[in-house]
């Protein structure tokens, strides 16, 4: 998906002295902008007007980059976008509810768990972890089983890096008469979801990811009439969304201590991701970034896990190199110290890292970062053909 973009990381300038915090290549946190810090700084009262004026316009934006003004509103909620997940699947999935979970991945598989722990019943359909949901699978169990009521999937399953078909998932579930609930933590805001040609009851995404706000704030942009009809059966006080959003309705304040400076600054990184040109622009650069990235890894001799045919442009996977001298926590201390922080594989079955291509960064970041890993692996003895 991010395609190919030729570059050579031997003519990358060479990386200056660090002065800085290392830049996040990961899904989250990521590397912000001054602009987003700076909006920390102030101290705001949770009862404030002005403050609620912020959560209240944060909110109308979110819903609108789905186009769903008409038919959808936004439920922010303290914590990671975990927690909004496990609130989503709890508010609006019946006590006695069934839940379709097609699994390849490990933020698919947290759905399973979370199910599991909450007490609704999942079914998961087991899919290769480097191959996308398939929409006929999706219908065809949906078809085998009319106890289903729900389907969850994760739009783009960073644990790999490979992104679904979702608005063709969207109407596979539709066509059943089912509700669905996107997991779109790495892919709201970047990658295009229009609700009225891609149909859904809730999506789940959070304040730290390609936003470019910081961490702590998730969000559930919900179906209006079928959020309305969920009082009462959240498994939870801290994570009933038809509370907070009947809450907030009433006194446009949230039902406990919200954090302020978090949303403070994801105000501001909608500030700036209007002025970028919006999401069109925003999953651009991203893709540029990645294009740049798979070119530089290849011409380490690094080889991407996914095909490029459904590589996203938000996390490449990596095969380790297959070599003695290869530990990651080395390597991750290496790079880190060029000025780049990486993250581990999520794979079981064959030993992985992973590079983000998200996050206030440009292609120019990410020549520095090439460089950085290729002198990593050749200081660590390793291989290294550029």
């Amino acid at each position: 998906m991010c395609g190919a973009d030729p570059v050579d990381p031997t003519t990358a300038s060479p990386m200056p002295p660090i002065d800085r915090d290392p830049l996040l290549l990961t899904p989250g946190p990521l590397t912000t902008t001054l602009r987003t810090r700076q909006a920390m700084l102030r101290d705001r009262g949770s009862w404030d007007e002005a403050f609620n004026r912020i959560t209240g316009e944060v909110c109308r934006q979110l819903t609108d980059l789905v186009e769903g003004a008409d038919s959808h509103v936004c439920v922010p909620l303290q914590g990671s976008g975990t927690f909004a997940v496990e609130a989503a699947l709890g508010t609006l999935v019946p006590r006695e509810g069934k839940v379709l979970v097609p699994n390849h991945g490990a933020y698919c598989a947290r759905i399973v768990k979370i199910l599991d722990l909450i007490g609704r019943r999942a079914v998961e359909l087991p899919l290769a972890e480097d191959r996308p949901m398939q929409p006929q699978a999706i219908a065809a169990a949906l078809a085998a089983d009319p106890g289903i009521g729900h389907v969850a999937v994760v739009h783009c399953e960073t644990g790999t890096g490979i992104l679904n078909p979702l608005t063709e998932i969207a109407h596979a579930v539709a066509a059943h008469g089912r509700s669905l609930i996107v997991d779109a933590m790495s892919s709201f805001g970047a990658l295009p979801i229009d609700v009225r040609s891609t149909p859904f009851d809730a999506l789940v995404a959070a304040s730290g990811k390609c936003l470019e706000g910081v961490p702590g704030m998730g969000f559930v942009i919900a179906r209006e009439r079928t959020l309305a009809q969920c009082a009462g059966r959240s498994h939870s006080l801290a994570m009933d969304l038809h509370d907070q959003w009947t809450h907030l309705q009433r006194s446009s304040q949230w039902r406990f201590t919200p954090p302020t400076q978090v949303v403070a600054a994801l105000a501001e990184a909608l500030a700036q991701h209007r002025e970028e040109g919006g999401v069109s622009a925003r999953g651009a650069r991203y893709a540029a970034n990645c294009r740049r990235l798979v070119e530089g890894l290849r011409s380490l001799g690094l080889r991407p896990f996914l095909p490029p045919e459904v590589q996203s442009p938000i996390i490449v996977t990596v095969h380790a190199p297959e070599h003695p001298a290869w530990d990651f926590p080395a390597f991750y201390r290496g790079v880190r110290e060029r000025g780049f922080v990486l993250y581990p594989g999520k794979l079981t079955r064959v030993e992985t890292f992973r590079v983000g291509c998200i996050g206030a960064i440009t292609p120019h970041d990410i020549d520095h970062a090439v460089h950085a890993i290729g002198a990593t692996l050749r200081a660590l003895g390793l291989p290294a053909t550029a």
